[in-house]
């Protein structure tokens, strides 16, 4: 299946997949990030 991606959550993909390499260094910022772009994605309030 594919499925075609907005640059949003393009990026938001990207980040997650580099969760693991920035851990233990840089791992609380790129979670923090992830969750922002998710956020924005699905416009909580």
């Amino acid at each position: 299946m594919q499925y075609d991606l907005n640059e949003d959550e393009a990026e938001l993909i990207e980040i997650i997949r580099n969760l693991r390499r920035a851990f233990p260094n840089g791992y609380k910022e790129q979670l923090w990030l992830a969750q922002e772009m998710f956020d924005k994605l699905v416009d909580l309030p």
